[in-house]
């Protein structure tokens, strides 16, 4: 695939940030999400890029299909965007899903009839300001499996801003976004951004989530070794203290919460696997009940 047709559904923070790499090296893409532009603006540290619109919001019988979708949306918007999924796909599109989660192909397969899904792991801190220009606060990056779509998504983004690697243990990866993911939703409980995690009883309660974390995360085949909880919460620790995270900006928002996809899965695969999971016990419920209520 040395130079395919490409589609990004969800143009928010993270899809903005990849339509405007693929602009940088003469690969537009078609856009379609739910708000009606006529271009995306991203301000990245050395640059500012333009992507030329218009996003398109309705999928009529003038889409047709392409070689390779990113799919930009979060899991709670996925169902909304099976109408996009079933015109843009062929059997052989590839799906490549920009979300949070272990649980991607499952996900997005139960929405699409056609399509390639290819799970990725996000590695870079996009924020949406309140113009809908977003800033991109870092060098961005995504992980792909070590198979022949995630090659072609390493090729399709070859020599622009964001870096694509390619994993043979993509599931390991996967497993330590999830404990990143995961640890994020104690913002969201408290509504505060990363300057909460230089509090020490902060700290040790994170800490102790995601050793809980880590223990499902190797009953599930992820090879991480005991040091990945404290390497986590150093990293939240020298975070920017203003540095939010789209859970956070979600509840923010007043809009549902990724809370079963990014911290449900640890209580519900440790169950599984009949592992104690004591913090989740009470993380999960009240990040359901700040999502859904009632109330």
């Amino acid at each position: 695939m040395t130079s395919p047709n490409v589609a990004v559904v969800g143009p928010g923070a993270i899809g903005t940030t990849v339509a405007a790499a693929l602009h940088q090296v003469g690969r537009t893409p078609r856009l379609y999400g739910r708000t009606a532009r006529d271009q995306l603006e991203l301000h990245a540290p050395a640059e500012r890029i333009v992507v030329p619109g218009p996003v398109r919001i309705a999928a009529d019988q003038d889409v047709t299909p392409v070689d390779l979708v990113f799919l930009a949306v979060k899991a709670t918007q996925v169902e909304a965007a099976g109408p996009w999924l079933s015109a843009l796909c062929r059997a052989d599109t590839i799906v490549c899903v920009l979300q949070n989660g272990v649980e991607q192909e499952s996900v997005v397969a139960a929405h699409s009839r056609l399509g390639r899904v290819l799970p990725s792991v996000v590695w870079f801190p996009a924020q949406t300001q309140a113009d809908g220009t977003v800033w991109l606060r870092a060098r961005a990056r995504l992980t792909v499996p070590d198979t022949e779509p995630g090659r072609a998504v390493s090729e399709a983004l070859a020599g622009s801003l964001c870096t694509v690697e390619t994993a043979g243990d993509f599931r390991s990866l996967a497993w330590r976004k999830l404990m990143q993911n995961a640890l994020a939703g104690l913002m969201a409980l408290t509504g505060r951004r990363a300057g909460l995690f230089a509090r020490a009883d902060i700290a040790e309660l994170g800490l102790a989530y995601l050793r809980e974390c880590l223990a499902v995360a190797r009953a599930e085949g992820a090879d991480l070794d005991d040091e990945v909880p404290r390497e986590i919460i150093d990293a939240f620790r020298a975070y920017p203290a203003d540095l939010g995270t789209s859970i956070l900006a979600d509840r923010d928002a007043g809009r549902p919460l990724e809370w079963d996809v990014r911290n449900g899965v640890v209580l519900r695969r440790g169950r599984h696997h009949g592992i104690p999971t004591p913090v989740s016990e009470v993380v999960v419920p009240l990040l359901a009940a700040t999502s859904d209520g009632p109330g």
